[in-house]
């Protein structure tokens, strides 16, 4: 008994002793950077996220301590940096200390710091983002060459939704495939009907992931992912589609290996291969297997989630706004007409729907605080010193939400982007796809896949809801890395 007492004792003066060693630690570092709520130790300032609500916490946090601020979200700071001034300053100028990638424990479990979009390693990312932007412009990504697979997905959608005989349905299905399709041509070199239930189920695993991701059970890993590895939850649902994920990637990688022509590469796969070929005798290199995998699992999770996500919320919106649909539809009919497949060329004659699809990216806000950046030298930003790996959130959702720059930012208004004489006006507060080299790498794709998948559907078919428009609830149902639109029913109408 005497010895279960000493042991005890030993164990409880050992936790107090941590205890105060962190917080003399923690408060010397505190006073260097910027101002925000006191944490507890170990835990931060997890028990202040009320409603389990990330991004309102960081909004409220804004509120009381200014545009740059401190939270601790487990036992690590992470600096917030917000308002158009500082985020566009962080982005674009501050001599590249906001580049660096912050943790992202819930993929760095499976990528492990490899591929180009998740690394923190700035030399691999930088040989490996320029050699795929390269070569998916040879594919033409951005071009007429995907273009003329856009278009050619948005007609098969179109007849997929026609075959459809359900009177109301959830859109989700349908657009997450035409997506991902697109995605795949460049990829894998096919595409893949939309009755192929094991590789669709396998791509929703993409969906259910970034979804998961951004749920209460997905931040507590990102904040304590040494200790949630080991606890049950819907967490752990991330990890199971991650590995059937890079499994599907190498396995795709194995066929193109089997039926490799060093002189004729047919997509993104064989490119690399090629290139891993020409670099094997450098030790050195960044073209390798894994690299390969984690890049094309990246880009395929990027290209499917994030277009399909934000047709989903845009076509909600426009169901909220039936006069909005009403005014694209007048555009198509007198720009392309209905004999025609629209074209990204239609774009520059069609200001409203170009405006509208511009104030759905603004509206949706589909990545809050953009990726997590990480400081990739000791920094003086505004008075105040931000150390070397200090994990960042540069907080879009403040300026694409902000008053001054789009007037009453919650309500959806196309007039954001028209000028009185209803010619489409640029807005440089505009950071959807954030800005400055770590942009979003399939920004061309995506502007133009929303562009022709949006003109292709509605000039075909008039949306409507099985409920009231003024009964649809269009905030998020989850607002966490990502924000996603609550479920709905969609009915189709021929015009």
């Amino acid at each position: 008994m005497i010895k279960m007492d000493f042991l005890l004792a030993i164990i409880i003066v050992g936790f107090c002793s941590c205890v105060v060693l962190w917080m003399v630690h923690n408060s010397s570092i505190r006073r260097r950077l910027p101002p925000g709520p006191t944490p507890l130790p170990f835990l931060g300032n997890i028990l202040q996220i009320k409603r389990r609500e990330l991004v309102t916490f960081l909004k409220e946090m804004r509120c009381q301590y200014g545009d740059i601020f401190t939270v601790y979200l487990g036992p690590k700071p992470v600096v917030v940096v917000s308002g158009y001034q500082f985020v566009k300053e962080a982005l674009l100028q501050c001599d590249d200390a906001f580049i660096g990638r912050g943790e992202t424990p819930c993929l760095d479990a499976s990528y492990k710091n490899f591929g180009f979009v998740f690394t923190n390693n700035l030399k691999r990312w930088r040989e490996l983002r320029r050699f795929s932007l390269k070569i998916l412009k040879d594919l033409g990504m951005g071009k007429k060459g995907a273009e003329e697979k856009i278009i050619e997905e948005a007609q098969h959608l179109v007849k997929e939704l026609r075959k459809n005989t359900v009177p109301m349905f959830n859109p989700n299905d349908f657009l997450i495939r035409a997506s991902s399709n697109v995605v795949c041509a460049l990829l894998f070199g096919q595409t893949f009907d939309y009755d192929e239930k094991d590789m669709w189920s396998l791509i929703h695993g993409i969906h259910d992931t970034f979804y998961l991701m951004s749920t209460f059970s997905g931040q507590l890993y990102s904040m304590f992912p040494g200790i949630m590895k080991y606890l049950p939850g819907n967490h752990q649902k991330i990890f199971k589609n991650m590995d059937d994920l890079m499994s599907f990637i190498d396995t795709r990688v194995q066929k193109n290996q089997k039926t490799l022509d060093i002189n004729s590469p047919r997509d993104y796969i064989d490119a690399f291969l090629i290139k891993m070929e020409k670099e094997k005798e450098n030790p050195n290199t960044e073209f390798n297997m894994i690299n390969l995998v984690c890049n094309a699992l990246q880009i395929f999770f990027a290209g499917a989630e994030t277009t399909s996500t934000t047709l989903k919320y845009g076509f909600l919106l426009l169901l909220k706004h039936p006069g909005v649909q009403e005014k694209i539809h007048k555009e198509i009919d007198i720009v392309i007409g209905r004999d025609r497949s629209p074209r990204f060329e239609d774009k520059s004659q069609m200001p409203y729907t170009d405006a509208v699809i511009h104030e759905i990216l603004r509206f949706s806000d589909l990545v809050p605080f953009s990726m997590p950046r990480a400081v990739t030298k000791d920094i003086k930003f505004h008075g105040y010193t931000i150390p070397k790996n200090t994990t960042s959130f540069l907080l879009l959702t403040s300026v694409l939400h902000d008053p001054a720059l789009f007037p009453n930012p919650e309500s959806f208004n196309p007039k954001n982007f028209l000028d009185d004489y209803g010619r489409f006006k640029k807005n440089d507060a505009f950071l959807a796809f954030a800005a400055g080299k770590r942009t979003c790498f399939g920004e061309s794709l995506a502007r133009m896949e929303l562009f022709i998948f949006f003109t292709t559907v509605l000039q075909n078919f008039k949306l409507s809801s099985p409920i009231h428009p003024e009964d649809l609830d269009i905030t998020p149902s989850v607002s966490g890395i990502g924000n996603f639109p609550r479920p709905y029913k969609l009915c189709i109408g021929s015009r």
